[in-house]
């Protein structure tokens, strides 16, 4: 079975809390995630928090929202992704990150498209030679085999590996069967665009990007990139916080 496993926790270092702070229309990122999420019929949405007691609010605002909680380990989320997919019997994994509110719609599909047609351990899209997860644009999800996650736990005990899910395997590509897709011909050599979440000022800015949008959800990766040349200001503060926040 295929579902999405949206990794989540409230704890983050340099903005606590920023996936729950009212961002649009007083929802949460995390609550217009799961909208989006929604609209794609017969797949499951999983939420894989930490077990500890202050990610208890997770279950509460999510408690009509027709999805599954897993709770797990908090610095393993290796182990975590891994325990949540087998509780589940979830064999095909769509990670999605919950700070990306522009998750593109049409990329989430082509994603879950290839991986519904391919044997690949692990299928992300390629961007100016990057793994998308490595960028700061925000835009897509990766997909991953429960099977690979535990050939990581197998291979490797490195505390890097078990933190960040499938750099081991984007790392270590010999041993998987990975494949790759292509982003947009518009986004070729750019590296101005910036619409992850980690600091206040990504919150604060992408929230005004956000809520400057007539359909904000469903806009298109090649629409916002229109969009923000004409607002060179934004595009500004966006390199700023890409050279303090390097991945």
């Amino acid at each position: 079975m295929i579902a999405f496993i949206i990794q989540a926790r409230v704890g983050s270092t340099r903005l606590p809390n920023k996936i729950l702070l009212p961002f649009y229309k007083e929802k949460s990122i995390l609550e217009l995630l799961v909208e989006k999420l929604s609209s794609f019929s017969g797949i499951p949405i999983i939420i894989a928090a930490p077990a500890n007691s202050e990610n208890d609010v997770l279950e509460t605002v999510l408690k009509d929202k027709n999805t599954h909680i897993f709770r797990g380990c908090e610095n393993d989320v290796l182990d975590r992704f891994v325990q949540a997919a087998q509780y589940y019997g979830v064999d095909k994994i769509i990670r999605i990150c919950s700070d990306n509110p522009f998750l593109e719609k049409n990329s989430i599909n082509l994603l879950v498209q290839e991986a519904k047609r391919t044997n690949a351990d692990y299928i992300s899209f390629n961007i100016n030679g990057k793994p998308s997860i490595k960028t700061h644009f925000g835009f897509w999800t990766e997909f991953v085999t429960l099977k690979a996650l535990l050939q990581i736990q197998a291979m490797t005990n490195e505390s890097l590996y078990h933190e960040h899910v499938t750099n081991y395997i984007y790392t270590h590509p010999e041993n998987f069967n990975i494949k790759w897709l292509q982003g947009p011909d518009e986004l070729n050599g750019r590296t101005d665009i910036r619409l992850t979440i980690d600091t206040e000022k990504d919150f604060r800015t992408i929230q005004k990007i956000y809520t400057s949008l007539t359909d904000p959800a469903n806009i298109t990766i090649s629409e916002i990139a229109f969009f923000l040349e004409k607002h060179p200001d934004w595009l500004l503060s966006m390199q700023n916080e890409i050279i303090k926040n390097e991945k």
